[in-house]
């Protein structure tokens, strides 16, 4: 190293102030990361630009960045109403700068425009990737999936509390000209900013820990900028959206812009206002599928008194001669039942008349005169009938009974 001259730090400083602005007079198109971003009260901004390598961890270049007020009057609105969002920490850009170099603040870049399609490029391709891994996870149709109650009257509703759509959803439910009637409870959360992500996460873990309190779950933001509608494109958040128990409906956005939370919800509509009248318009088709049954049922149980009351006044009608037909039965019934009772009487008496002459001419036969009469006789030894010889014994006396009297003998040997 060769020394050339001592100088003061300002001239070093203003040599290379002139340097740079002879060597790079011209406006450059930069591409950088923001990595900060401040506001001034003035009207000016201050980024913070870094560039880093493809791991993300490791920087490669900073420098700061200065839009002066009459710069971003102009930016500002332009880039929000192209791409939806506003500039923020994290957004990668294309910026047109020219560089500069003062001898008390040191080299910094100023902004004179700004290619908004560049940022959406990248946003789209981040959204994209989100999405891919959701899908490549297979929860991206999930909730999709689960059906909405026929009564959906139960609801619980994530926002913020002093959202303006939060009111409008509650009046537009309150208000129908139906006269249903819902059961409304706020899980509250951030609905812009940074604290999105994990709040709204925070509100559905609370609404799963009462699940069967409720029929759906709709997330409502209204009222805000649409350039604050980058904080719903969360892994995070998508994921648990997806994998709710709920069907849950969001109404955060726009009719253009969908976020990956309105993609992998269940339902997706324009306004906290259009979500009231979804849940309205569920149970207004409910209560006509229920009108048009109870009419059926009305007409069925109509037509079924009619036709009874007809076939009733035909019976009553038929009643005279089917009692007649129906005594003549009975009478003819009663009278077979009688002659068939008189019948079995007669000839169970002449049967028993029979069999008692039987017992007659058997006891008339048995009659020992007439046994007698024929020729029998009947001994008797001491009172007792003899029947065989060897029962007696010389000196026994016996009496012998004949038809006209008896006989006294005894046993000699």
């Amino acid at each position: 190293m060769r020394i050339v001259e001592t100088i003061t730090l300002q001239e070093l400083n203003g040599r290379v102030k002139s340097t740079l602005q002879f060597e790079m007079p011209d406006a450059y198109w930069v591409q950088a990361e923001i990595s900060g971003i401040s506001p001034s009260g003035q009207g000016h901004c201050y980024l913070e630009l870094v560039q880093k390598d493809t791991t993300g961890r490791t920087f490669l270049a900073k420098a700061k960045a200065n839009v002066w007020r009459n710069t971003w009057l102009k930016l500002k609105p332009y880039f929000e109403a192209e791409t939806g969002e506003s500039l923020k920490v994290g957004m990668k850009v294309l910026l047109q700068v020219t560089v500069t170099f003062h001898e008390v603040y040191g080299y910094s870049l100023v902004v004179w425009d700004i290619d908004p399609t560049y940022t959406m490029g990248d946003m789209a391709r981040r959204r994209k990737e989100i999405l891919d891994q959701l899908a490549k996870d297979g929860v991206i149709g999930l909730n999709r999936e689960l059906e909405i109650p026929m009564l959906p009257q139960r609801i619980a509703v994530i926002s913020s509390a002093t959202a303006a759509g939060y009111g409008d959803f509650c009046n537009q439910l309150a208000s129908n000209v139906y006269g249903f009637r819902f059961y409304v409870k706020l899980f509250q959360a951030a609905m812009q900013g940074d604290d999105v992500e994990r709040s709204v996460i925070a509100a559905l873990d609370a609404v799963a820990a009462r699940m069967d309190d409720f029929d759906v779950v709709i997330i409502i933001r209204g009222g805000g900028a649409v350039s604050e509608l980058s904080c719903f494109d969360s892994y995070n958040l998508a994921y648990n959206i997806a994998n709710f128990p709920l069907p849950v409906i969001t109404g955060i956005g726009h009719e253009r812009d969908d976020t990956v939370a309105d993609v992998v919800a269940h339902t997706k509509v324009k306004t906290p206002t259009a979500a009231a009248e979804f849940i309205i318009s569920k149970v207004f088709d409910t209560a006509q599928v229920l009108e048009g049954l109870a009419r059926r049922m009305g007409d069925a149980v109509t037509g079924r008194m009619n036709a009874e009351t007809v076939r009733l006044e035909r019976l009553a009608q038929k009643m005279p001669s089917l009692f007649a037909v129906l005594k003549v039965r009975n009478e003819q019934m009663l009278e077979n039942i009688w002659n068939r009772s008189v019948n079995g009487v007669r000839n169970l008496l002449t049967v028993k008349n029979h069999r008692l002459e039987l017992l007659e001419k058997s006891i008339a036969a048995a009659d020992p005169v007439l046994i007698l009469k024929r020729g029998f006789s009947l001994t008797r030894c001491n009172g007792h009938v003899v029947n065989r010889a060897s029962d007696l014994k010389p000196g026994d006396r016996l009496t012998t009974v004949l038809a006209d009297g008896t006989v006294e003998s005894e046993i000699v040997g």
